[in-house]
């Protein structure tokens, strides 16, 4: 039976973190690295007997990355603080531990908290790699969104995980303005040049994708204002990346002189 590390990053995740591990205590090791946190994280990670210790955020990546390192096992799981495990997928998962993994890395698909609700698990869950052997992966350095990369095969778990993150509007529109603004950036640095016209055509084929062909209808008015906010992000990616290049074109030369200078 293969042995099973959990890594978690973590800052003021008190409102979750009790339930994300509750849902691996049976793990051979949980990691917890916390970014200098006011709250009760590192009572309830102690609680908990995690291997727990403290490092300044550096990004999501080399964040995810340094707690990866931290674990002693070769299988590693990887979960946000306000990420659990269903009971189907703990078993699932160590049935798999048990019997000896036949890939290099698992995705499992993720059931979101929509706003007031839980997503209703007839729509088409996202999948995640969260499962995976570290000598054939890492974390990626992105940003935003970083995730696993593993050099192998990769198969699918067949029983979600909860992803109690966007618990209203508010926090989801917060979100998806912090984010958008975190990968321009990156985009820059990759080279990518901004379209304005991808603001005009993606945003409603995304919706149309979320909405329709993901069928968030079956959320009814949660998924409606879901798939809207998502398009909003597509929007926002953009239009802030189109933004930062005209900065970066003109600088302050097409504002009038009394304008308050960026």
């Amino acid at each position: 039976m293969e042995k099973l590390s959990v890594f978690v990053t973590t800052f003021n995740n008190d409102r979750t973190l009790a339930a994300c591990l509750e849902s691996v205590k049976w793990a051979d090791e949980i990691v917890v690295l916390d970014s200098f946190s006011t709250d009760d994280t590192e009572r309830i990670a102690r609680a908990y007997g995690c291997k727990f210790s403290q490092h300044t955020f550096m990004g999501y990546g080399p964040q995810k990355q340094l707690a990866l390192e931290q674990t002693s096992n070769r299988w590693v799981l990887l979960l946000d603080a306000d990420e659990v495990l269903s009971p189907a997928s703990q078993a699932e998962i160590r049935a798999l531990l048990a019997q000896g993994p036949d890939a290099d890395g698992y995705t499992l698909p993720r059931q979101e908290q929509l706003f007031w609700k839980m997503s209703s698990p007839k729509v088409r869950m996202n999948h995640f790699l969260r499962l995976f052997d570290k000598t054939r992966g890492h974390v990626s350095d992105m940003p935003i969104h970083a995730a696993p990369k593993v050099e192998g095969v990769v198969k699918k778990l067949a029983h979600p995980f909860y992803h109690f993150g966007e618990t209203s509007v508010h926090v989801k529109v917060d979100k998806i303005n912090h984010y958008s603004t975190g990968l321009v950036a990156d985009k820059q640095a990759k080279g990518k040049r901004a379209n304005p016209w991808i603001m005009v055509f993606y945003p409603p084929l995304f919706f149309i994708r979320s909405y329709i062909f993901k069928r968030s209808f079956l959320n009814g008015w949660a998924g409606f204002i879901g798939s809207v906010t998502m398009a909003y992000y597509v929007f926002l990616k953009y239009a802030k990346l189109y933004e930062a290049e005209q900065f970066r074109k003109h600088g302050n030369s097409l504002l009038p002189p009394e304008a308050e200078k960026r």
